[in-house]
């Protein structure tokens, strides 16, 4: 089985790193309160997380606010603690919050990117952007003193109400809604059991937080190591696909995610010796150990088959 995983892993890692597009700088943030009912048996308790869309001039990046501020303050943490630890070994607790899973529209391209973590490593996965048939309504509304017009369109199984605002010319949404001459700065489906409810709008001043690094430098034997890390120490204003993610299938994916669900601890260690941080050096070897929580109920998935 170890073998198995170790040799799916070298594959995956010694796959085609992504190739990032030009840089695109965010001009404004919009904040979404995401709720979703991933449970039917439990409407009472829905699953709610902060999210925010960073808009460019011919891209996008929507993620979640809750684990940007998160990864910050942790990488704060260990700056602190390998600057107070006299032999470079530190110990720190992290509670993961915020899902880290990131969606990039390029309009023009009519291609959609989401990012996937897992363990030490990310992935990128390519499709095209969806299509939506909206409908246009003379119906309006105003969300944070902006102007918006109603349209409503069917995507994935759930019918649609979305305000967009056509002041802000950004063909750009959260998750993956999309096409609309203004940006969506609200959205929900007609049983209310998806919604990405307006929190807010500001614009986007680099750097909007704090890009802390380590100061371990090349060949001294260490390697900072963020668990479901990303690239979020490079500057969240700038919107651009994450270099060091491999790109990868939904096919292959989904391999990966069932392996580190059946065997977490072998997994971590196929990831780490095909990135070659079991190799030879100076340095103590990193023991990474996952635990694999109980998984969400979700009988009520985000995305639905289509009724025949």
């Amino acid at each position: 089985m170890k073998k198995k995983l170790l040799l799916c892993a070298a594959l995956l890692t010694a796959a085609c790193i992504a190739r990032a597009q030009k840089p695109d700088t965010a001009a404004y943030m919009v904040h979404y309160k995401f709720s979703h009912l991933r449970d039917t048996t439990n409407r009472a308790n829905p699953y709610t997380e902060n999210m925010a869309l960073f808009l460019g001039k011919s891209s996008s990046v929507y993620k979640s606010y809750d684990k940007q501020l998160q990864d910050a303050l942790f990488k704060k943490q260990v700056k602190e603690a390998m600057a107070n630890s006299p032999d470079g070994n530190i110990k720190i607790s992290r509670q993961n919050t915020g899902s880290p899973i990131q969606y990039y529209q390029f309009p023009g391209e009519q291609k959609l990117f989401r990012k996937e973590s897992l363990v030490i490593n990310s992935y990128l996965i390519e499709d095209a952007l969806p299509l939506i048939d909206w409908k246009i309504s003379s119906d309006t509304a105003s969300f944070g003193g902006m102007h918006c017009q109603k349209a409503t369109g069917h995507f994935r199984g759930r019918d649609y109400t979305a305000w967009f605002c056509p002041d802000m010319p950004f063909h750009a949404g959260p998750w993956k809604l999309n096409g609309l001459p203004g940006v969506i700065l609200e959205a929900y489906d007609a049983k209310k059991e998806v919604v990405f409810k307006f929190d807010g709008i500001e614009k986007v001043v680099p750097p909007q937080l704090p890009a802390i690094t380590s100061d371990a430098q090349p060949g001294d034997g260490h390697r900072m190591i963020i668990i479901g890390g990303d690239d979020s120490d490079t500057d969240p204003a700038i919107i651009g696909l994450p270099s060091r993610s491999i790109k990868t299938t939904d096919k292959e994916f989904t391999k990966l995610q069932d392996a580190m669900r059946k065997d977490p601890d072998a997994f971590v260690q196929a990831m780490m010796a095909s990135s070659g941080m079991n190799g030879p050096g100076n340095g103590p070897r990193p023991q990474i150990k996952i635990k694999i929580g109980p998984q969400p109920v979700i009988n009520n998935p985000i995305e639905l088959p289509e009724k025949n």
